[in-house]
């Protein structure tokens, strides 16, 4: 057991560092070797504990392993926090996905609809000088709260059942978070569906009236929910990758 165990932690590490010398070092989620995510990918809940957690899980689909994401009246992020001053620049976020139960009665122009079944985000760390005032202080005051180094700038690609793909909109609590619906509908519902994403492109496109340069990352996250709308929705997230 033990010589099995150290033989993945091997495998994992050289997975990871052939993605280093690629473009930023993301671990695969195929390499787990248990129905956990691997480290460091590490599940983050509303704090409190007042909503249920979006449950996360290793599953085997079509052969290989992805992540399984299942909603339930319920939010929680997947987070892999990156290395200090990665950059996106000259970069693509790519990944597949596929949505198996679709959520009912989304709205993402509302705070009573503001969900979705699947979404992969990536947070920047946009100097604090190029928000406003208000928006600065209220970020100051949310970093001393939270165990959690919040962005400044998030984007999230997310699954959508009613908006047209390449709709763009800031979310309905925070504007320091912009979404982009990259798939939409229920055409596609079973089958995986690939995304390549040029993040300088695109945060240009979200944030560029903020920022004239493109921040370092902190991390990437894939979520799901499901606690607005109080619904259900289930499906599953396959490598998320930073490359050329």
């Amino acid at each position: 057991m033990a010589a099995r165990t150290l033989a993945a932690m091997v495998v994992t590490s050289v997975v990871a560092l052939h993605v280093q010398a690629a473009g930023v070092a993301v671990v695969p989620l195929s390499s787990a070797t248990t129905d956990q995510p691997p480290a460091p990918w590490r599940v983050v809940g509303i704090p409190g504990g007042k909503i249920p957690i979006t449950r996360f899980a290793m599953a085997d689909v079509d052969g290989r392993k992805v992540l399984r994401v299942a909603a339930l009246q319920s939010y929680g992020n997947l987070v892999h926090d990156l290395p200090s001053g990665a950059t996106a620049t000259g970069l693509r976020l790519t990944w597949r996905w596929r949505l198996e139960v679709a959520l009912q009665g989304a709205d993402l122009y509302s705070r009573q609809g503001d969900d979705s079944p699947l979404k992969v985000c990536v947070l920047f760390d946009m100097p604090l000088d190029k928000l406003g005032l208000i928006e600065r202080n209220l970020l100051r005051m949310a970093r001393v709260a939270s165990a959690e180094k919040l962005p400044s700038a998030t984007l999230c690609y997310v699954w959508d059942d009613n908006l047209n793909p390449s709709t763009m909109l800031p979310n309905a609590y925070t504007s320091r978070v912009r979404m982009i619906v990259t798939t939409s509908g229920h055409q596609h519902l079973g089958q995986w569906i690939a995304q390549s994403r040029d993040l300088a492109a695109d945060f240009r496109q979200a944030f560029g009236a903020e920022s004239d340069a493109l921040p370092p990352l902190l991390a990437i996250l894939v979520g799901g929910d499901a606690d607005n709308t109080g619904g259900h929705s289930l499906g599953y997230v396959d490598d998320v990758r930073l490359e050329p």
